[in-house]
């Protein structure tokens, strides 16, 4: 694979209202599309959605959410000119490994932060991995997601799950109504945002409180889907604890509740800068990791702490890291599961296909994804009408679920194909 030729465009969706985590919020969803052009003037297209606030929270404070934007168009600019300048790779991972040191070093000095998080500028290249992946798809004549998985992650992407709950994000702002909304459209699992602005005062009696509201409008919600019967809860503070203390008093209070049975995950609980001291062995829930993790030495050092869960984001951190995550997990005998980036119908294709092939769930009756682009994007039953495969049964979910059928084996989630509407934004 030699890549001669690179283009980039962007497009913007806005949100139906703010996405409301990390204490803060942002307003509109910038997707990068990507076309490649090797020598034998074979093209692909990859798509990425950008996430500043998740992946590195201060560059997302230190500018305008638009500058914050701009910035990974830049790292992604940066990395498709190294991409151009590598000759001959034989492979996407070997790609995106050669380049990301120097994209690395661009991003640090653009951004002015020296210890930026690696997060940051893998969710920059996501659209630039994809398009690689696709490119060497087309290469050498594959059209099949298993024979893109690499042989060391094999073992851990060994299942076929016929149905994969959806876990869709319940932030700090939504209305009661549309909470009450996604349980009558037979959600199992409820991705809950905590972690509430303030500080930490204020937030443990936000969470407390956010908790208290969600849990009376939710009580013993029914459900096919979970192994116990009832709707379930899976947290994500998305870094904002900086002791156990104020997270135990949480989860505590939760108790109280009767929810710490239900509670089948709690996602990235402490900061960038103490994750790696504080253990969570001890915690009377499944810990997971997720923006805190770049690269398999993360993952063997959570699960020494006692995490016993990671969350793979092959549209946040790029597909080729994923991998890696996905085999690092399965040495440590963590349980893998696949979490969105308020991704479009077509990015939630990419991670449906590794959801698709882990191993069901604990807890869960099938396989478990987090996907919010439904709460959260105006357009979004638009958007599923755009989708080349749209229509599909699998495209959409049902009952709370994604149903896999044989059509969706046999077409990958369609993500071989070009990405329509997007690959018209470029000029011909």
């Amino acid at each position: 694979m030699n890549i001669q030729h690179t283009d980039l465009e962007i497009q913007r969706e806005p949100f139906a209202r703010p996405f409301a985590f990390k204490g803060s919020a942002f307003h509109e969803k910038w997707n990068l599309l990507v076309r490649l052009r090797d020598e034998s003037s074979i093209e692909s297209f990859g798509l990425g959605g950008l996430a500043v606030l998740w992946s590195d929270a201060r560059v997302f404070s230190r500018h305008s959410e638009m500058g914050g934007n701009a910035l990974m168009v830049a790292v992604l600019e940066r990395g498709l000119a190294l991409a151009r300048q590598m000759g001959e790779v034989r492979h996407p991972t070997d790609l995106l490994l050669g380049i990301l040191p120097d994209v690395e070093e661009y991003a640090r000095h653009v951004t002015g932060v020296e210890d930026l998080s690696r997060t940051f500028v893998l969710n920059a290249l996501v659209a630039l991995d994809n398009a690689a992946w696709v490119l060497w798809a087309r290469a050498n004549s594959i059209r099949d997601f298993d024979a893109l998985i690499p042989a060391r992650a094999a073992a851990g992407l060994g299942d076929r799950q016929q149905q994969i709950a959806l876990a869709p994000a319940v932030g700090y702002n939504m209305p009661d109504e549309q909470i009450q909304s996604l349980l009558g459209q037979g959600a199992a699992v409820l991705k809950v945002k905590i972690g509430h602005p303030g500080e930490e005062e204020e937030m443990v009696a936000g969470d407390i409180a956010g908790l208290t509201r969600l849990h009376s409008l939710v009580g013993d919600a029914p459900t096919s889907l979970t192994t116990d019967g009832r709707v379930a809860y899976y947290l994500d503070a998305n870094g904002r604890y900086r002791h156990r203390g104020p997270l135990e008093r949480v989860l505590d209070a939760a108790e109280t509740m009767g929810l710490t049975d239900r509670i089948l995950l709690l996602e990235e609980p402490f900061a960038a800068d103490v994750v790696d001291e504080v253990d969570v062995h001890g915690l009377p829930v499944r810990v997971a990791a997720d923006e805190s993790l770049h690269d398999p030495a993360d993952v063997k050092r959570r699960h020494e702490l006692g995490y016993g869960a990671v969350a793979i984001k092959p549209a946040g951190k790029t597909l080729s890291v994923a991998f890696e995550m996905i085999e690092q997990a399965q040495r440590n005998d963590m349980t893998a599961f696949v979490a969105d980036n308020a991704c479009v119908p077509w990015l939630v294709e990419w991670n449906k296909n590794v959801a698709a092939r882990l191993p069901a769930f604990p807890g869960v009756r099938g396989g478990l994804i987090e996907s919010n682009g439904a709460e959260n994007y105006g357009r979004w039953l638009q958007m599923l009408a755009e989708h080349p495969c749209a229509g599909a049964p699998w495209l959409a979910t049902r009952a709370g679920a994604f149903h896999l059928d044989d059509d969706y084996w046999h077409q990958s989630g369609g993500i071989f194909l070009d990405p329509s509407p997007f690959d018209r934004l470029l000029r011909t």
